[in-house]
């Protein structure tokens, strides 16, 4: 019997039925606000996503009888753009739509994440300013409570924060560095860009800590300071202290579901202010995103127009309301009712499958690497208050279950420990098993998955080399001029063709799981590209270190979505940073 291709699936009638409540449910709110509905293609031309939007989301590319590239929609907005753009006009505006529809996007291997799912959106056009925010944001705090969601929360940020400080004298080129270690969440290189930098002491901070900025109302007065500090002369959270305004004034329990976290700043290409994501339940993914994005108007429309959107996931709304109704009493829910109440935090909204109950708290779940950076991870955590103890001897248990020795404010309580490989960790973050984890740089590149890169930690420091047997230069220069690439063996084979691209040369890498070093020996490769901390395997090999790629030391990284909801894990970051400083300062001295 043939199944769906990888990332599709049927939907049978139980889910189909509960699909369907959530479809009527935000479309019933979205007609109180006066959306209308609008359907646009599910096959669109190539050309028609542009450099800002559809590039980044992967659509599925074919080719029509006349040999056209199409594209199947990656995304509504920019089809509603296109519609807009192709059948209205400027004197229809202001626009309220809304639609039901699906998209299609490539996903990578092994991740299972699904390529087809449902958008509910909405987009205002042509009405713009924090009134426009402030309508789009209440409408997705209405819809998520007219659900009847146990948890749930809207997390927002804004790329104008950080436009705007690197506008004070930060050169084009440093600039984009930036947005581009931003948009990857990766902290940890950001830092380093910025202390090598020949900018201002403040400017630098700035640039730093703005990204790591989270939490109510207060956080916007934190980030003036650090612009004020860096020269800035006019507020740029102004939008945002107004939304926080208006949405009290509309409805203040709604409004009390708001927070700040400027690690929203992706997508600087596309968004223009407001970047907002809902979070609901246990999962770590949002169940839905938008935000302001008026530049893409610009091109659609003459004389352009402001813009803002939102669209839930329909897929991960149903996944929150299906764990809800299993957690009621019995399991016994019927569509369209409440759950009960269970506290946002507890073991029966997080970390499925942990030991507690409902009303205690949820352990706090961190991937620890064993093997090489196993001792220093264990001196780590015990330095900054986690009992870490279990994992000297666990013995076949794979999760240690321990707590944070701290009491009192910024207390962890419940910690479990889950043993893996240090390049299984990305994964585990990043699917939702653990909610932070440590392991080498080299590693997280590898994986290459969606993860907030939080602290270098400053251990487990090892060079990733390039080598070749002694003597053999000629014989590789000789065979590269007849094949016309260069054969590489490697475990790390994004790191090594990465760095392949960037010098120019055409390789060959194969991918190989042990004993490198044998590659070249036995004529399988040229060199090879592999880690080494003394030199001594390389030596002992007849090995010589012809490149340096880069140094790799272990990193403490984070889910997103669990770093955004549970402040437990800035806490951790917190306290590892601190503890590495102090580190660094004994060594110092």
């Amino acid at each position: 019997m043939a199944t769906a291709p990888r990332g599709f699936r049927d939907i049978l009638p139980d889910e189909a039925e509960m699909r369907e409540h959530i479809v009527a449910t935000v479309k019933a709110r979205l007609v109180h606000h006066g959306y209308r509905p609008i359907e646009t293609p599910l096959i669109e031309s190539a050309s028609v996503g542009g450099a800002n939007a559809w590039s980044s989301d992967a659509p599925f590319n074919l080719f029509d009888d006349n040999g056209a590239l199409l594209a199947v929609r990656p995304d509504n907005t920019t089809s509603v753009v296109h519609a807009i753009a192709a059948r209205m006009s400027e004197r229809d505006l202001p626009l309220r739509l809304r639609y039901e529809a699906p998209v299609v996007r490539q996903q990578p291997r092994g991740t299972a994440q699904a390529r087809q799912f449902t958008q509910l959106g909405y987009e205002l056009v042509g009405e713009g300013g924090d009134a426009a925010d402030a309508e789009m944001t209440l409408i997705a705090a209405e819809a998520l409570d007219d659900l009847g969601l146990n948890s749930w929360q809207l997390v927002c940020g804004s790329v104008v924060p950080y436009q705007a400080l690197l506008e004070l004298g930060v050169d084009e080129a440093l600039a984009n560095e930036a947005l581009a270690l931003v948009h990857a969440n990766n902290y940890i290189d950001l830092d380093e860009l910025a202390v090598t930098s020949d900018l201002p002491v403040a400017l630098q901070c700035a640039m730093r800590e703005l990204p790591r900025i989270t939490g109510g109302p207060e956080a916007l007065d934190r980030v003036d300071a650090l612009l004020r500090a860096a020269g800035s002369t006019t507020s740029t959270t102004t939008e945002l202290r107004s939304l926080v305004q208006r949405l009290t004034s509309c409805n203040a329990e709604l409004a009390s579901h708001l927070s700040f976290d400027f690690s929203l700043m992706s997508s600087f290409g596309y968004y223009t202010g407001l970047v907002l994501k809902a979070y609901a339940g246990d999962l770590a993914d949002p169940v839905g995103s938008g935000g302001r994005y008026d530049a893409v108007l610009d091109a659609a429309l003459e004389q352009g127009a402001a813009a803002a959107g939102f669209a839930f996931s329909l897929e991960r709304l149903t996944e929150v309301l299906e764990a809800q109704a299993e957690q009621a009493p019995c399991g016994d829910i019927r569509v369209g009712e409440s759950a009960g109440t269970v506290r946002p935090g507890s073991a029966a909204t997080t970390n499925p499958g942990a030991s507690a109950t409902v009303g205690e708290q949820a352990p706090l779940r961190i991937a620890v690497p064993k093997g090489s950076l196993k001792d220093d991870t264990i001196a780590a955590l015990e330095a900054v208050g986690i009992d870490a103890s279990g994992l000297r001897d666990p013995g076949r248990h794979l999760i240690i279950r321990t707590r944070d020795t701290r009491e009192g404010e910024g207390a962890i309580g419940p910690v479990e420990l889950v043993i893996v490989r240090a390049t299984d960790a990305p994964a585990f973050v990043a699917l939702g098993g653990t909610d932070c984890g440590i392991c080498g740089r080299d590693s997280l590149i590898e994986a290459d998955l969606d993860l907030l890169q939080l602290v270098d930690l400053a251990y487990g420091t090892c060079r990733f080399i390039e080598a070749e047997p002694a003597g053999r230069a000629e014989a590789t220069k000789r065979s590269y001029a007849r094949r016309g690439c260069l054969r590489v063996a490697t475990k790390y084979p994004r790191i090594a063709s990465a760095w392949y691209e960037e010098r120019g040369v055409n390789a060959e890498v194969v991918t190989l799981h042990g004993n490198i070093e044998l590659g070249p020996i036995v004529g399988l490769a040229d060199r090879i590209v592999d880690i080494t901390a003394t030199g001594t395997t390389l030596r002992e090999n007849d090995l010589v270190i012809t490149g340096e790629l880069m140094t790799c030391t272990a990193r403490f990284f984070a889910n997103p979505g669990r770093a955004r909801l549970d402040p437990r894990v800035r806490e951790l970051a917190r306290r590892l940073a601190a503890w590495r400083d102090e580190s660094a300062c004994d060594d110092a001295h």
